[in-house]
């Protein structure tokens, strides 16, 4: 068996994009929604099988990858997120860059010497790295519009992922990796009037809508808090409504908050844009939270812990 695993995301779905892409493969696809990240301890390996696995935090997949490596499985891994120690095995190929500035699709991107770079591209911009999806896109002579279109289908690509199940998605994620495999190149997404690119924009704007008619819970020079409420529309939209504050608001960071039927928040934090770092330290103090540097979340944060949050990121960027 061969298993290509990958977050359910823009950055996880391009990535792999590229790869298959490039080599054609049958494969038995592991995913989820973007927060479903432990997805090597869903196998059940044999000695023979193969694992690509992109786009998911080698630390939270410490035991599954051990157990694969143990079982005698060759592994390719990629990634931007957390790592912790990578283990010294001969059948671990690992490619791990913890750049702010990178994701993981633009590893992949070098891998494959730029053969696909335009998707590379869709998925910076996808994984709100704007500043360096526009200079990517600059140095390939892209105009402003083709700017503008790949931002676009990367941030809805993004925004398909977010939910807490798979029944708040428009798509499945494998299924609209499986759609946009079909297409090279992803202005051919945007040329084509029934593919996936029109569903997500028509949902995504209604979406939107809904999220910029709240007001903020907190606001200050250091942070933003908004609170959306306990619905589908809320969990779709918390992350790229949390990167559209942090580019309208650069020297701030931003948490977007998502009401859970517990009680407890989901939450979503963005570092200042010009100062990315900290957000993953930050939601580590708390249990189910973790990220990166520019980007992290809380998966469950008790309502009594939200004032404690908020003081530790005032602190933290003061």
């Amino acid at each position: 068996m061969h298993y290509d695993v990958f977050n359910g995301d823009a950055d996880g779905i391009i990535a792999l994009l590229q790869l298959r892409l490039a080599e054609p493969k049958e494969s038995t696809l592991v995913t989820g929604v973007k927060r479903d990240i432990q997805l090597l301890e869903k196998l059940t390996i044999n000695s023979d099988d193969s694992i690509v696995a992109l786009d998911i935090s080698m630390e939270k997949n410490k035991a599954g990858l051990e157990a694969a490596l143990a079982a005698g499985a060759r592994v390719f891994y990629a990634d931007h997120h957390k790592s912790g120690d990578i283990p010294q095995h001969t059948n671990l190929e690992a490619h791990i860059d913890l750049d702010a500035n990178t994701c993981t699709a633009l590893i992949i991107d070098k891998l494959l010497g730029g053969r696909f770079h335009y998707w590379a591209i869709t998925a910076a911009y996808g994984d709100n790295l704007i500043a360096k999806a526009d200079q990517l896109a600059d140095k390939a002579n892209l105009s402003f519009e083709q700017k503008e279109q790949l931002k676009e289908l990367g941030t809805l690509i993004n925004y398909n992922g977010y939910g807490s199940q798979l029944a708040d998605l428009h798509y499945q994620p494998d299924q609209l990796f499986q759609e946009l495999l079909t297409y090279h190149d992803p202005f051919a997404v945007i040329a084509d009037q029934s593919s996936p690119f029109y569903v997500l924009r028509s949902a995504y704007q209604q979406d939107m809508d809904k999220a910029l008619a709240i007001e903020p819970r907190h606001q200050s020079d250091k942070l933003g808090v908004f609170e959306l409420p306990d619905q589908a529309s809320s969990r779709r939209i918390s992350g790229v409504y949390g990167n559209l504050l942090a580019n309208q608001s650069p020297d701030s960071a931003h948490a977007v908050l998502t009401e859970n039927a517990d009680g407890t928040y989901t939450v979503s934090l963005r570092a200042p844009l010009n100062n990315k770092q900290g957000a993953g330290d930050i939601c580590s103090q708390f249990p189910s939270g973790g990220g990166r540097a520019a980007a992290a979340g809380i998966n469950a944060l008790e309502k009594q812990q939200l004032d404690q949050f908020i003081q530790s990121v005032e602190q933290y960027y003061s």
